[in-house]
């Protein structure tokens, strides 16, 4: 069986909670974050962190594929899990405390048999990473907003 990895890090000055709550929140904030690969995004089941369900669809290389995953957070506040329930892939979520604020790490983890596993292999990491670049971007702004007008907020 043939193992694909596919990640991207940032750093982004935010505070880690600002940024987990962010991901986390799947009901109010992680739709912001979603690049426009993403689409049909819904929440099933709960909406904040371990134990939410949520539905979309992934077009990549052309090609769009139905996801349907699980939430989980092995860390709260450090390491959040997505698992497909179709293919078993595992998108991690880790969330480091920096002296200039939070790196954050997208991974995304399956395995496949024969020859769609080798071409997943070959291929994926490149436009995982990419999209996931984008999808960091995007939590860089949303988190600095949300941090911004959090600050803004006590100052009232």
């Amino acid at each position: 069986m043939a193992e694909m990895r596919a990640s991207a890090s940032r750093l982004i000055a935010a505070p880690p909670k600002v940024i987990y709550t962010s991901v986390a929140d799947y009901a109010t904030h992680h739709q912001h974050i979603l690049p426009p690969a993403f689409s049909r995004y819904e929440v099933e089941q709960g909406g904040r962190g371990a134990g939410t369900v949520v539905r979309f669809r992934l077009k990549v290389a052309g090609r769009g594929q139905d996801y349907r995953a699980h939430v989980a957070e092995p860390e709260p506040g450090r390491t959040l899990t997505e698992t497909d329930e179709r293919t078993g892939a595992v998108t991690t979520f880790r969330f480091q405390p920096k002296r200039s604020g939070t790196l954050v790490t997208i991974e995304t983890v399956s395995h496949r048999d024969g020859l769609q596993g080798t071409i997943g292999r070959l291929i994926a990491p490149r436009l995982l990473g990419r999209l996931y670049r984008d999808e960091l971007d995007l939590l860089d702004r949303y988190a600095r907003a949300q941090a911004a007008e959090r600050t803004g907020q006590r100052r009232s």
